[in-house]
């Protein structure tokens, strides 16, 4: 036989079911898994033409600022804040003072994002960056 509470004729519950939580949470588990690695991938951008070859630099000395269409900002791969951007390129100018920003804009993107980092790298002293574009294409 059951025992119901004299004082009220509605019983609770005073347990929680965990097991559908911890499916979901499992679930997205996986999901972020699979999918984190194909957000790390380079952002597609398209360069404008125009430029000539480089001189030869050491690559370790190179941090690559990327810039989207959007005006989203990203270094070496990895998306950031302005700020953020600003900050790090300082602390990396201080450990390297041979340190090169190449920035690649998309052409199609508005130009006062370029110019925020441009900006921001001439306020703080890193004078070597370069405005990455496309190679010219050679006529056969």
């Amino acid at each position: 036989m059951r025992r119901f509470s004299q004082r009220s004729s509605l019983v609770t519950l005073s347990e929680i079911n965990v097991t559908p939580l911890l499916d979901l949470a499992f679930v997205l588990l996986i999901i972020f898994i699979i999918t984190t690695p194909l957000l790390e991938q380079s952002i597609e951008l398209k360069l404008p033409t125009g430029g000539r070859p480089e001189k030869p630099v050491d690559r370790r000395d190179v941090k690559t600022v990327e810039i989207s269409t959007q005006g989203y900002y990203y270094l070496d791969r990895r998306r950031t804040s302005l700020d953020d951007l600003e900050r790090t390129l300082v602390n990396l100018h201080r450990a390297d003072p041979d340190l090169i920003v190449y920035i690649r804009a998309d052409e199609n993107g508005l130009n006062k994002f370029l110019y925020a980092v441009i900006d921001r790298c001439q306020r703080n002293g890193i004078t070597r960056f370069s405005l990455r574009t496309e190679p010219p294409k050679r006529l056969p």
